[in-house]
């Protein structure tokens, strides 16, 4: 009676209650395996920004790799994003236009541009291009390391390689991303003058008078030092997964995209909470 999965008294033999407990396990083992993957990774970054953080804060310090790191994330980075912020001008110089003469409000062009260019479009833009390039950058480069146990060199040597390669790299993320996201602002604005000054000429300060017309601080600095909170994300999370990569060549590469996808990924929610934050306290 074992063969057809039923005893004698008409209940499940063992056999079949195992074959149904297999058939189940696919059913609720893979969100519970998410699930309990994603506290793990939440708290081993807590406890990695911790050790981080002690490190950081301890000397000896680590000068010339942050002025290395410094020149790594901000110089390297201002063609792409002076040509990403560029582009938005053009684009919302163009769209605006269409836009706000279809309402017949063409004299409010300007405000529309610069508040849309300094308030959101420059500092998510900016984080991202930085996400792409410089998380991608760090995630590889420390996963390399890692996979060649140069990280393992490094603590044989008495050195503590979350001050020398983590803490570096954070901070040179956190420091520049507002100069990156003020030079964005810059060109986009520029270039949202030029364009519009194509079809309907202007003189560039005219343009800025008009643009920042009844404008306070609290209207721009908010929005340019939150790009700071961005910095910290992506440093944290591109270190973070190179730091911990196993797997030789195939872990470097999963090393590298996860550390664009989850840091672009949390700038945008970070983006979301801090509009709020911005939205209350600097009304």
């Amino acid at each position: 009676m074992s063969e057809t999965g039923l005893t004698a008294d008409g209940s499940i033999s063992p056999a079949q209650s195992g074959e149904q407990s297999e058939s189940a396990q696919p059913l609720f083992g893979a969100p519970i395996g998410f699930i309990n993957s994603l506290f793990e990774w939440f708290g081993g970054v807590g406890v990695f920004s911790w050790r981080v953080l002690r490190a950081a804060v301890t000397p000896p310090y680590e000068w010339r790799e942050l002025i290395r790191q410094l020149d790594e994330v901000g110089s390297k980075s201002l063609p792409l994003v002076a040509m990403a912020g560029a582009a938005i001008g053009v684009v919302l110089s163009m769209e605006a236009r269409s836009s706000l003469t279809r309402f017949g409000a063409k004299a409010l062009l300007p405000s529309a541009i610069v508040y849309s260019v300094v308030q959101e479009m420059g500092p998510i833009i900016t984080s991202l291009v930085v996400s792409g390039r410089v998380g991608a950058g760090i995630g590889a480069e420390l996963a390399s390391m890692k996979v060649t146990e140069q990280i393992d060199a490094i603590e044989a040597s008495a050195l503590n390689p979350y001050r020398l390669l983590a803490a570096t790299r954070i901070l040179a993320c956190i420091l520049m991303l507002p100069l990156l996201t003020i030079a964005a602002d810059a060109c986009g604005l520029f270039m949202g003058w030029l364009t519009q000054t194509i079809s309907d000429p202007v003189s560039l300060r005219q343009f800025i008078d008009n643009g920042f017309n009844g404008a306070t601080f609290n209207d721009f600095l908010p929005p340019t030092f939150k790009t700071a909170v961005f910095g910290l994300i992506i440093g944290i999370i591109a270190c973070f997964q190179g730091m911990k990569t196993q797997g030789g060549a195939a872990g470097v590469g999963r090393a590298a995209t996860e550390s664009v996808v989850l840091s672009s990924l949390f700038v945008i929610l970070a983006d979301v909470v801090l509009v709020k934050f911005i939205l209350v306290f600097f009304p």
